[in-house]
C-alpha cells in the first residue's frame, strides 16, 4: 500500500488545493491531507473550520484522511508510518521556496521523500493571500474556491449591513 500526506495551511481551501487533492487521490492508496496548525500565522479560519471545509469538498474521495497538525511535518512522518510528502508548485517562484523546503526537510528525516506536482493551467495564479483579498472587497472569487469556500469567506470578510 502506497500512502501519501499532502500538508498546507488550507486558509482557505481553493480549486489548486483540491485539484492538487483529486490528483493524488488517484494515484496513491490513501492521501492525508494535512491541516497545519501554526501559532506564528494568523489564519483567517481556525483549525475546526479548515478540517470541516476539506472533510466536505474531499467526501467523495474514499482515500482521504483530514487530520491536524502541530508541528514539524517531518514528524507527520514517523507518526503516521507515511514518508511521501505531495507539494504543489505554480511557478518558478514557488518551485525554488519548495525545493528549499524539501532539502530543509530532508536534513530533519531522511526517510522523507518529496513529490512536486505542478498545479494544472487553470490554477496558475491561485494564491490563498490574493483570494482573501479579493473576497474582502466583495469581489467574484467563484472561478478560484467551491461555493462553500466563497460563502465561508463572505461570512468572515464581509460585515453584515444592519441598515
Amino acid at each position: 500500500m502506497k500512502n501519501a500526506f499532502f500538508p498546507g495551511s488550507f486558509d482557505p481551501p481553493t480549486h489548486g488545493h483540491l485539484n492538487i487533492i483529486e490528483r493524488a487521490a488517484r494515484i496513491f492508496d490513501k492521501l492525508y491531507v494535512v491541516v497545519a496548525i501554526n501559532e506564528a500565522k494568523r489564519s483567517l479560519f481556525s483549525t475546526e473550520e479548515r478540517l470541516d471545509l476539506i472533510r466536505k469538498l474531499t467526501s467523495h474521495l474514499p482515500n482521504i484522511e483530514v487530520v491536524a497538525w502541530h508541528g514539524l511535518v517531518v514528524d507527520f512522518v514517523d507518526r503516521y508510518s507515511v514518508s511521501l510528502m505531495i507539494r504543489g508548485v505554480r511557478a518558478l517562484a514557488d518551485f525554488g521556496y519548495e525545493f528549499e523546503l524539501a532539502m530543509t526537510n530532508k536534513s530533519l528525516n531522511k526517510n522523507i521523500e518529496i513529490i512536486f506536482f505542478p498545479t494544472d493551467p487553470q490554477y496558475f495564479v491561485l494564491r490563498s493571500s490574493a483570494i482573501k483579498e479579493i473576497a474582502s472587497f466583495g469581489g467574484d472569487i467563484s472561478a478560484m474556491v467551491p461555493q462553500i469556500v466563497a460563502d465561508a469567506l463572505k461570512r468572515k470578510l464581509i460585515p453584515i449591513d444592519k441598515s
